[in-house]
């Protein structure tokens, strides 16, 4: 029990931690930009975490696992600095498509801040978290992740104050960032192995885990979509500024689910487990847990706690963080699914096919709603698509538990 503590306190608090630093300045740049800038603002961040997902790939997922298996530290660098390459050939191709895309769907005078923004989010592809993780050294995401966005935050919060330029924390942000990367780059990669030598045999590398990637892209897709679907459809700058406050809230707390599901992965996957099962359902139940926590505390509490945290003049409503909570709920639900059986098991194309259909359902369902004028509909879309996505993964993850828990835990165990 006491290692799943200290996993607990490192893997949680630290990530929580860098993730919630940045959404601590939200507070200032609502009161900056007011209305009007705040749905501009926050749409940049939702493109830039799909962004963010696009050049991270798969290496969230697939890279503990891998760099648990490399075992020595020569292995590990070449593993990492081949993730570097893959991603800075994503960058080049991704970056300029987000900063159009956001140009596009922000509101005339917020331009520059929304597309700054995408940018500070979008570089967090790049964050060393995963390699943390599958070391089992929480310090790396201490000095590597947590302290860059510490200090974007704290130098920034009183510019934006004084000068009213919002732009300026992407600025400090994206620089912060390309420091550390370099840092550890020279700490833990292979020299002089920054740059993509053969466009090719990048492809060549990152194509045989499309499928995991697949997974990332399609859930990333429509869980970032609801604020920029509100700006661009809805004409109300007020109705669609208490939305992404609402939507701002939820974010916060996903910060939890995938700092609760860092914590387990490697617990329901080592190889030497008693009861493997067992550590499955456990994590379920603490993920159901949270679950219904974050969803009460998000329907109970959200309008509150928006209108305290951003203003009145951007309070988000209660039916509206009432859907926010219903998908808080189920996504929590379905991340012990996800990570710790179907992938380990193999079962990616499921993974893929059910969240590729409850992605469209909540697209389409979210679309229409905004396009109808029906703010807290957007939120009830994607928690239609969210419950979709669990009722479909919950059959398939029960069927393999009972027969090959142990037996998949204990392959996946002894690379993790």
């Amino acid at each position: 029990m006491r290692p799943v503590l200290l996993r607990l306190a490192g893997f949680t608090l630290l990530p929580l931690l860098a993730l919630v630093l940045p959404f601590l300045l939200l507070p200032v740049v609502s009161r900056v930009v007011g209305a009007a800038g705040w749905s501009s603002i926050t749409s940049g961040q939702a493109i830039g975490i799909f962004a963010s997902t696009i050049i991270l790939w798969s290496w969230n997922i697939s890279g503990p696992v891998e760099i648990a298996r490399a075992g020595a530290f020569p292995l590990r660098a070449a593993l990492y600095s081949r993730s570097v390459r893959s991603r800075i050939l994503l960058a080049v191709l991704v970056l300029p498509v987000m900063s159009v895309i956001v140009a596009l769907v922000a509101r005339e005078g917020f331009r520059l801040d929304a597309i700054t923004m995408a940018w500070a989010t979008a570089l967090t592809g790049f964050s060393p978290a995963w390699y943390g993780i599958g070391t089992g050294q929480p310090r790396i995401l201490a000095v590597y992740d947590t302290l860059p966005r510490f200090f974007a935050a704290i130098i920034s919060a009183p510019v934006i104050l004084l000068t009213g330029q919002v732009w300026t924390y992407g600025l400090v942000s994206v620089l912060t960032t390309l420091v550390a990367l370099i840092a550890f780059h020279r700490r833990f990669g292979e020299p002089r192995t920054w740059l993509p030598r053969s466009p090719r045999n990048i492809v060549r590398e990152i194509v045989p885990t499309a499928g995991t990637a697949g997974i990332n892209f399609t859930g990333s897709a429509y869980g970032s979509s609801p604020v920029p679907i509100a700006t661009a459809t809805v004409p109300s700058a007020a109705a669609t500024a208490g939305f992404a406050s609402a939507d701002a809230i939820y974010r916060l707390g996903l910060f939890t689910i995938v700092a609760l599901g860092n914590t387990f992965q490697g617990w329901t996957l080592e190889h030497d487990a008693a009861n493997p099962r067992r550590r499955h359902f456990a994590a379920m139940a603490a993920h159901a847990a949270l679950g219904l926590a974050g969803g009460i505390f998000l329907t109970l509490f959200g309008p509150w706690v928006s209108g305290v945290m951003f203003g009145e003049a951007v309070r988000a409503d209660t039916l509206t963080c009432l859907f926010y909570g219903v998908s808080f709920f189920f996504i929590s639900s379905s991340t012990p699914l996800i990570r710790n059986v179907l992938i380990p098991a193999q079962r990616q194309k499921s993974v893929l096919m059910w969240t590729a259909v409850s992605a469209v359902v909540g697209v389409l369902l979210m679309v229409a709603a905004g396009l109808a004028a029906n703010v807290p509909g957007i939120a009830l879309g994607m928690a239609v698509s969210e419950a979709l996505l669990f009722l479909g993964l919950l059959r398939p993850s029960l069927r393999i538990l009972p027969a090959g828990a142990r037996g998949r835990g204990r392959k996946v165990g002894s690379a993790a």
